[in-house]
């Protein structure tokens, strides 16, 4: 089956899924083909913070909101230095900015990257289908003279492996350890340096974005981020107050062969530990549970979890498709959060070590402050261990 475009332009862009079903619209950013698993996001902002979100690798991303682009794109609002995830769908084609902060038009930023996207898409429709049959193996072709071979695009959608047993933390982490101190945005200033003295962190870059690092610093951390395949001799030669670990891409159980034995060997060293998303799942298989493939995923800006020990609600940034397996936690390990869609681990804690995660983005701040007080529980863990 395949979709109709309300258009009197031929279409020049093409979306197979390996079902077969196909949707046609109009192409923008590069040219060529992508295959990738695709998935949706609820998010009404930050598609530009999106698309540059290494937790997003390998996945093509299909915006229900229909103004992406609207806003364009500027140097400030990148995750990382370029964009990870494979391409976008979106209902209208983007338009010509209107933002006081917009540099570029949406368009030509992912030409210049090579990113593929296309508009002119029934996007309710197809996030239906992502829904209810999960997240799809896709090929996305954009060729401006509208010709496409669909046998074999729908053929690369159904060899795509998926993301299942995939490590791909590996190919967004960083090359090489690097100091951070950049603090989170505010006005008038912008980004300005951190300059006092703070706890000394190691911070583990599984695909780390640039904003929980800022969150980190205004936190009151001196930040030293480390490549995903350190090891925990690695991480403690650092002699940290607290060890961060990171967001991040694929499926956590392929991540862990080499990230689960250095957390374990942290976690003997009696340090504060945080967690975040991909972070989150490494914690909980270092302390023993397993993690599972979801449906479809949590990706958005508008998803209520709630503290099942204070009882408060926080609206959340969410960008994930496993999950943690609540039900193998073990003994001395506390679920705290829980999304209050479908019931989902979101949050666990050791309970007799300053040692916590969560599922969620707390520096995301769709809130707007909702969850922030995440780090800085962090920073009281290092402060309390400091005082002895």
């Amino acid at each position: 089956m395949s979709n109709a475009i309300t258009t009197s332009e031929k279409p020049t862009a093409c979306l197979a899924l390996a079902d077969g079903t196909l949707f046609y619209g109009m192409g923008f950013g590069a040219t060529g083909t992508t295959v990738a698993e695709m998935c949706f996001n609820t998010a009404m902002t930050g598609y530009q913070e999106i698309m540059t979100d290494p937790s997003y690798a390998g996945q093509i991303v299909t915006f229900t909101f229909p103004h992406i682009g609207n806003t364009g794109v500027n140097a400030e609002d990148d995750e990382t230095a370029d964009p990870v995830s494979e391409g976008m769908i979106v209902k209208w084609d983007p338009t010509e900015p209107s933002n006081w902060r917009a540099t570029a038009e949406l368009s030509d930023w992912l030409q210049k990257r090579g990113r593929t996207g296309m508009g002119g898409v029934d996007t309710r429709r197809l996030t239906r289908a992502i829904r209810l049959q999960g997240a799809p193996h896709v090929a996305l072709a954009y060729n401006p003279d509208g010709e496409f071979d669909i046998e074999a695009l729908v053929a690369k959608a159904r060899a795509f492996s998926g993301l299942v047993g995939l490590d791909l933390a590996k190919d967004v982490t960083c090359a090489q350890s690097y100091v951070w101190n950049e603090q989170r945005w505010a006005w008038p200033e912008g980004y300005t340096p951190r300059t006092q003295k703070g706890h000394k962190v190691v911070a583990i870059d599984f695909g780390a974005k640039r904003n929980i690092l800022r969150c980190l610093a205004s936190a009151g951390c001196d930040v030293t981020v480390l490549p995903a395949s350190a090891t925990a001799e690695e991480v403690l030669a650092h002699n940290p107050d607290g060890v961060f670990l990171s967001n991040g891409p694929g499926d956590p159980a392929a991540t862990g062969a080499y990230a689960v034995p250095m957390i374990q060997g942290v976690l003997k060293a009696d340090l504060p530990v945080f967690g975040i998303c991909l972070g989150h799942q490494m914690l909980a298989l270092a302390l023993g549970a397993k993690t599972i493939k979801m449906n479809h995923g949590h990706h958005g800006a508008n998803h209520p979890v709630k503290d099942r020990e204070t009882g408060k609600v926080e609206i959340t940034s969410m960008n994930h498709g496993f999950a943690v397996d609540a039900q193998t936690l073990p003994v001395g390990v506390k679920e705290t959060h829980v999304s209050l869609f479908d019931g989902s681990n979101c949050g666990i804690r050791m309970a007799d070590k300053p040692v916590f995660s969560v599922q969620y983005h707390p520096e995301a701040s769709p809130g707007p402050m909702d969850s922030y007080y995440l780090f800085e529980r962090f920073a009281a863990a290092m402060d309390a261990r400091a005082q002895g």
